[in-house]
């Protein structure tokens, strides 16, 4: 078993796809650790916007200018991929009470799973917090690329027109 790695943390999520508020949450994260890896989950209760392939795609050219990340897909849980990546950091990003509030359960969980993982919590910049992957879904086959460049990386605009738009 390979050893841990103290200065690593890993910032899991569906990045489905990945909005300012997560990409702030890296750029942030990224200044505490030396390594930070992005686990890109697939979630099989959802139906994914993106394959997984282009969203590591997509987290990969926002985030190319941040020389300490990287990005990995996962399945199963978090802790499991915290482990295999030989952290015991999990890092989460929370933009409101509400998120707060389930991060905590699901913190408490992982504790029981995988005692020996630490959660820290970082919270977006407040003009951030009201974007979602979700909400950026509902909006984006409406709003024209300037809209959505207020919620997403320009690239994710493109691919978020480019997949929604009739051609």
């Amino acid at each position: 078993m390979a050893q841990v790695d103290p200065h690593a943390a890993v910032y899991t999520g569906s990045f489905d796809p990945i909005t300012l508020g997560h990409l702030n949450v890296i750029q942030r994260c990224s200044r505490l650790v030396d390594r930070l890896i992005i686990g890109i989950g697939l979630n099989i209760e959802k139906e994914a916007l993106f394959s997984v392939e282009e969203r590591i795609r997509l987290v990969r050219q926002a985030t190319s200018h941040l020389h300490n990340v990287e990005i990995l897909a996962f399945d199963g849980l978090a802790v499991d991929f915290v482990k295999h990546c030989n952290a015991r950091v999990m890092v989460r990003g929370v933009r409101s009470l509400s998120d707060m509030e389930a991060e905590f359960t699901m913190s408490l969980a992982n504790r029981k799973l995988a005692p020996d993982i630490e959660t820290i919590f970082l919270m977006s910049g407040e003009e951030y917090a009201h974007i979602s992957s979700s909400l950026i879904k509902q909006i984006a086959a409406l709003a024209g690329q300037e809209e959505l460049e207020q919620f997403v990386p320009s690239m994710v605009a493109d691919a978020l027109r480019e997949r929604l738009l009739p051609s």
